[in-house]
């Protein structure tokens, strides 16, 4: 009788990797021309990034500056949820970028129906913050993760945990 296969379909974040990314920000703020006299500043708090800055056009040059440092460091851009921007004390804005961890249960559901649509002999289901997804032959389940990973679900999905 053949054994079933399986692999995990998470969302995670290195947050040493973003943590260097905040600080390497912070030391560029300090540094550019642009920055000089500005009341712009960048903290990474638990699960929260919280920018500061005297305008939106320095708000918007400080996401770009987080994102490029991002980028370089291998974190996903789709990591990070955009909250709206606010009029905080002293003439200044704040933005707060909330980091996604784990699969909520409607991009579960989500990725479970794409699995579904795929129409191969595998079974996937939601498991708290991540999807598993079971089958007998190990070229179904290479199909479905080539398959999940044309797709966009608007997160940043890794694969991990292949049991054979």
């Amino acid at each position: 009788m053949a054994k079933d296969c399986s692999f995990d379909v998470v969302s995670e974040v290195d947050l040493q990797e973003l943590d260097n990314a905040v600080n390497q920000t912070k030391k560029e703020i300090a540094q550019r021309y642009d920055f000089k006299g500005s009341k712009s500043a960048i903290e990474l708090e638990g699960t929260e990034i919280k920018i500061i800055a005297d305008n939106e056009y320095k708000l918007k040059a400080v996401i770009d500056i987080l994102q490029s440092k991002m980028i370089k460091r291998k974190v996903s851009l789709k990591a990070l949820t955009y909250g709206k921007v606010e009029p905080a004390s002293g003439g200044t804005v704040r933005q707060a970028l909330k980091i996604q961890k784990g699969i909520d249960k409607e991009k579960g559901k989500q990725i479970v129906s794409a699995v579904k649509e795929l129409k191969l002999k595998v079974q996937a289901q939601v498991l708290e913050d991540q999807v598993r997804v079971t089958g007998k032959n190990k070229d179904d389940l290479q199909a479905v993760i080539q398959a999940l990973k044309t797709k966009d679900f608007g997160i940043d999905l890794q694969f991990v945990n292949f049991r054979s």
